[in-house]
């Protein structure tokens, strides 16, 4: 039988997210599906990844750099032969996929939206519009790095815990690693942008690093809403890299996504299209974003966005 592994990020929180979507992804595809896990508390998942159809866990506690972590998915890669591997499309997974694909010669494909059979697999181009399916070639295993939100996380309904393979990753003499020296994390209020069931995102109508205030305001008043952002915020430096929505940040899928000056390029859409409804405001009735909007709303953002917060407001009595 085929075998599909999951390479796992791990948060002070636990497993990332993604890497159950992965998991779910996996399943499909009928095969044996196993975890490799890098980071502290990692031989303490099995429960968690056999919850989602993982049968085995490769755990390694330490907090390995992307070097260590290649290095050793090459060695336990030789030793047990999977058929694929997938990664999250994220700087972590990107980084050791590269490198691992370097040592191994094995086909690697970015920005996968499904994995259809273990030899094939589909991405969106051209901002979005058109969809391809891409057969492998060359040696196994075929390395793809899929892209968050593109695979819904569902537990199996009596998934045992999964065995736990204790691993140490390999020192290196030809190598000098990185060594972690701190962990920094990013305060916030509020869901996070992968669970909001409501985005509030601003783009560069709003001017400034301070029109974002009015987005939180906004947000404050609705249950379940975070704020991102659009690439043109983010390179102004008004909003972190963490809250980017599109083709270079994040993938969100809320029931409600509000984009409030954004004038909707290809690149913005591809991250956000997945949005059960759109509502827009903006000045320009013909920004593309209208056409994709359910509800188009054209005006000032800075006489809409607060006249809408005071609405909610009074309608809920916050």
């Amino acid at each position: 039988m085929a075998t599909v592994w999951i390479h796992a990020g791990l948060t002070e929180a636990g497993p990332e997210p993604v890497t159950f979507e992965l998991l779910s992804a996996a399943r499909s595809l009928g095969g044996t599906v196993e975890v490799v896990a890098f980071g502290p508390g990692a031989s303490a998942t099995g429960e968690d990844f056999g919850a989602h159809g993982a049968s085995r866990v490769f755990a390694c506690d330490e907090d390995a750099g992307p070097r260590a972590a290649a290095r050793t998915l090459e060695r336990l890669i030789h030793e047990h032969g999977p058929d694929l591997v997938l990664f999250a499309t994220s700087y972590g997974g990107r980084d050791v996929a590269a490198r691992l694909q370097a040592r191994t010669g094995s086909t690697l494909m970015s920005n996968a939206t499904a994995v259809t059979t273990f030899d094939r697999a589909r991405t969106e181009i051209l901002g979005g519009t058109r969809i391809v399916d891409v057969q492998f070639a060359g040696p196994t295993p075929r390395l793809v790095l899929m892209k968050p939100r593109s695979a819904e996380a569902q537990a199996t309904a009596d998934g045992p815990a999964a065995e736990v393979v204790r691993v140490d990753t390999e020192p290196s003499a030809d190598l000098r690693e990185p060594r972690l020296l701190s962990r920094q994390a990013q305060t916030s209020r509020g869901p996070s942008l992968d669970d909001a069931r409501v985005v509030v995102a601003g783009g560069r109508g709003l001017g400034s690093a301070e029109g974002f205030a009015m987005l939180e305001a906004l947000a404050g008043t609705i249950e379940g809403a975070a704020v991102g952002a659009s690439r043109a915020a983010v390179d102004a430096g008004w909003r972190p890299y963490a809250s980017q929505i599109g083709q270079t940040g994040r993938t969100v899928k809320p029931d409600v996504y509000l984009a409030v000056g954004i004038s909707g390029a290809l690149q913005h859409v591809v991250g956000m299209k997945g949005s059960r409804r759109v509502i827009a405001v903006n000045k320009d009735a013909d920004a593309p974003i209208m056409r994709l909007a359910d509800l188009g709303v054209v005006g000032d953002l800075a006489e809409v966005v607060p006249a809408l917060t005071e609405e909610i407001r009074r309608r809920t009595g916050s």
